[in-house]
């Protein structure tokens, strides 16, 4: 049975799927981030452990389109971007599974060209994400290699540890 409602379940399931997927990958060139970062991790070999994540996200009132884009890739979840801030109200989609990222998220923005500089940032992700999936990231090489790579980019980044902090 079809809701008379306007605002009906069904009828917002409608206009979730009239989001393009080239309004999806135009948003993510403002709002989104391919992540690569660096934990410390003492109980590893080369006591670092490489993080690789999508994020997009959207003020509260834009929340549909995090559903849509969620819906679209068919996977990640989620989350309240800031849980604690009383402030930001942001909404943020994240994708951390790997196999995820390598068979949804890169075919999708393969198929759905980024316009900005977030090319650049797309490119070295799925470059770090190969080496990781050829085991590379496990050798001093493999590591210093994508190292070099993530510090390649040019943007302004508040990174948390430095290349020479990563590199001794």
């Amino acid at each position: 049975m079809l809701s008379d409602n306007v605002q009906g379940a069904d009828n917002q399931q409608a206009t979730r799927e009239e989001v393009s997927n080239e309004y999806l990958s135009g948003f993510t060139d403002g709002e989104g981030c391919f992540y690569v970062g660096f934990s410390k991790r003492m109980d590893l070999p080369l006591k670092w452990q490489i993080i690789t994540e999508f994020h997009v996200s959207q003020n509260p009132g834009g929340r549909n389109v995090l559903e849509a884009f969620q819906k679209r890739l068919g996977c990640g979840y989620l989350k309240p971007n800031h849980a604690k801030s009383l402030k930001d109200k942001s909404w943020i989609l994240i994708v951390k599974n790997r196999k995820d990222l390598k068979n949804k998220v890169i075919p999708f923005f393969q198929r759905h060209t980024l316009h900005t500089n977030k090319r650049l940032d797309f490119e070295i992700f799925v470059e770090v994400l190969d080496l990781i999936e050829q085991g590379k990231h496990i050798t001093k090489d493999g590591f210093r290699e994508i190292v070099e790579l993530v510090f390649t980019s040019q943007r302004i980044t508040h990174k948390r540890y430095s290349k020479g902090m990563l590199l001794i």
